[in-house]
Order: C-alpha cells, then structure tokens, then sequence
C-alpha cells in the first residue's frame, strides 16, 4: 500500500501506472539494480523494463506484456461464454446463462438495426465482439487496485496493468482496426466516389481541391484518434480515482489505533494480509447472511462498518465507502463507454457503406 509521505505516495501512483514492457535497451543503457548497483549494457539487450525509465528507453516497439495478455485472455474468455451458450440453443425457453446471452444478442442486434443502413452480415458480429470484449476489458477496472499485482509480485512479476482499455495502446488498435474496416468499405462499395467525396466536399469546385482535400483527411483521421482516446481517457480517470482512493489506507499506518484500527496498533508500517484476510472473510460472511435473511440489512451495514473499523480504522472505513460508491457508478461507466465505441463503429461503418 502507499506510504504516509508525498513521495512514497507518489511511487505507490506510479506504479501503479507502469505496464510490463518487454523491448529492446540500446548499448551503453545503464541499469541500476535494486542493490544501488550500476549494469551498463555492452549492447542492444532483449528484456523486461524494470521502470518507467527503462520502458521509456525501449522505444516505439516495446511491447506491454501486460496489456496484450490481459486483452487477449478476455477475448478468449468472452469466445468461450458464446461458444458454450451457442451450443446450448434449443427450442425451449432459455433460462440462466443463455437467457442472457440471448438478452445481449438482441440488444446489440436492434442497436445495429437502428445504426446501418448498408447490407454487410460481419457488421453485427463485429459489433458484438466490440461490445462484450470491451465490457469485459473495462470490468477488470472493478478488481481491488492492490489484489492481483500484489498476488503476482510474489511470482516475481512486479509491474502489472490488468485493466487493457487504460493503456492507449490497445484502445487506438482496436480504433485502427476500425478505421482500417471504414477505408475498405468506402473504396470498395464507392469506388472513385470515396475520391470524390475527399477532393469534392464541401465546395464543389475544381479550385478547392487542396482545402477540401485537408477538411475531409483531418475529419477522417479524427474519428479513429477519437474513439480510441475517449476509451482510454475515460477508463484511465477511473484507474486513477481507485487508485487515489487506495492511497488512503497507506496512511492507517501512522494513523494510531482509532485511524488504522487494529493494523496500525499491532503491525505499523508492516500490515498482515492474515488480518485482511479476516477481516475479508468476515464481510463476506456478514454479506452472505444477510443474503440468506438471517440478519437485517440495516444491521449488516453497522457490523460491516464496525469490522473495518475495528480493522483497519476510520480510514480503513472512509476508503471502503469511497471505493464502493466509486464502483457502483463506475458500472455505468464501463458499460457506456464500452456501448459508445460499438455504436460509433456501427455508425462509421453506415457511413462507409452510403454511396450517394
């Protein structure tokens, strides 16, 4: 967790920020190592970026392990849920996963429906896939900030960035990988018309060529760099929002016993995952009753309270409303974002296919 001053606070955020690169350092890079001693590379060396800096030093062509990995997995993982669902169709009335399913399909289906005009039958997958694999990218977002790159730092992994849609190299790739689908689809539906509309628009005259040559290009260009960046914006101020709230439990620290509840009484600076994890394990069982009627909600809510006050202490408490309210409206946030980069494909695509 973060530490109580600025600057550890601002390690902790940075961090927290930095991906898994794996690139190339050039010859005469130096590498400190976390002894204080000094490596310098005796040539251009393949290898993990221990740091903002040497990620930096690597270049265009680093590749964020982390980022790739994660998206690829979800996309995996949202294949297989179809999969699986598609091979339980029948006739009967769907229940369970594959109402839902169901549920999905139709919606992303009407919303095509109401979005293109053309005739193209990969639209409405490709809006699906769009749709599901951005929701599940932007879901990772909900995760506890400190959960898995704790969990992997034990496996020696000590940078990870689990949430793929808050690194703008994967949002401006899937926005290429539209932009790439617009331009085929307007040279090959419209032909020498896709020319025109470039050179001809909006002044319909010979002399205006180069000025409506530029107002097209910038316009066009526009739509792939902003469907990416409004993606990445919006799902980065999320990341950061969590992250800055998770700061809060660093200072239970130095807070005393009433400030950071058992933790700081007993462990100081030296928190016990042992004592998170009971106090985890005790939530959930409190969840679970009230859950199953045992005990009222009203009470719930004062139990759970006093147990991560008796935890963690009032900024164990102060933080857990924090994250819990930031995360019951950040649903809506990954769910919209997700469902503006489907349609605005859809809507892209429309335009692609309108010959005049």
């Amino acid at each position: 967790m973060a530490g109580s001053n600025p600057a550890t606070t601002t390690e902790y955020i940075q961090h927290h920020l930095t991906n898994l690169v794996y690139g190339k350092l050039p010859a005469g890079f130096e590498r400190h190592q976390a002894d204080g001693a000094v490596e310098v590379l005796a040539e251009d060396t393949w290898t993990m970026a221990h740091g903002g800096v040497e990620a930096a030093a690597m270049g265009f062509w680093a590749i964020h392990v982390d980022s790739m990995l994660w998206s690829i997995g979800l996309g995996a993982l949202f294949c297989w849920m179809f999969v699986r669902a598609a091979k339980k169709v029948s006739t009967d009335v769907p229940s369970g996963w594959l109402n839902f399913v169901e549920m999905v399909v139709e919606f992303i289906d009407g919303s095509v429906k109401d979005a293109f005009h053309g005739r193209n039958k990969m639209v409405a997958p490709l809006a699906l896939t769009i749709f599901v694999w951005i929701f599940l990218m932007n879901l990772m977002d909900l995760l506890p900030v400190d959960l898995i790159p704790t969990l992997l730092s034990y496996a020696g992994v000590h940078y990870q960035k689990i949430v793929p849609s808050t690194d703008p190299n994967i949002t401006l790739g899937m926005a290429l990988g539209v932009f790439i689908l617009m331009l085929f689809y307007s040279i090959k539906i419209k032909g020498t018309g896709f020319v025109k509309e470039l050179t001809m628009h909006p002044f319909n005259h010979w002399g205006f060529i180069p000025i409506n040559l530029f107002m097209e290009t910038v316009g066009l260009l526009a739509k792939p760099f902003s469907l990416g960046l409004r993606l990445f914006g919006n799902m980065y101020a999320g990341e950061m929002i969590f992250i800055l709230i998770a700061t809060m439990f660093g200072a239970m620290a130095s807070a005393g016993a009433l400030g950071g509840g058992l933790q700081a009484a007993l462990f100081g600076a030296h928190e016990s995952f042992v004592l998170w994890g009971v106090g985890f394990a005790a939530v959930v069982a409190l969840c679970w009753l009230n859950l199953k009627g045992k005990i009222a909600t009203g009470r719930m809510i004062l139990l759970v309270a006093a147990v991560m006050v008796v935890v963690g202490g009032i900024f164990n408490l102060a933080g857990g409303v924090m994250q819990w309210g930031w995360a019951v409206f950040h649903i809506l946030v990954i769910t919209l974002q997700a469902f503006i980069f489907m349609v605005l494909t859809v809507v892209y695509l429309s335009m692609a296919h309108e010959d005049h």
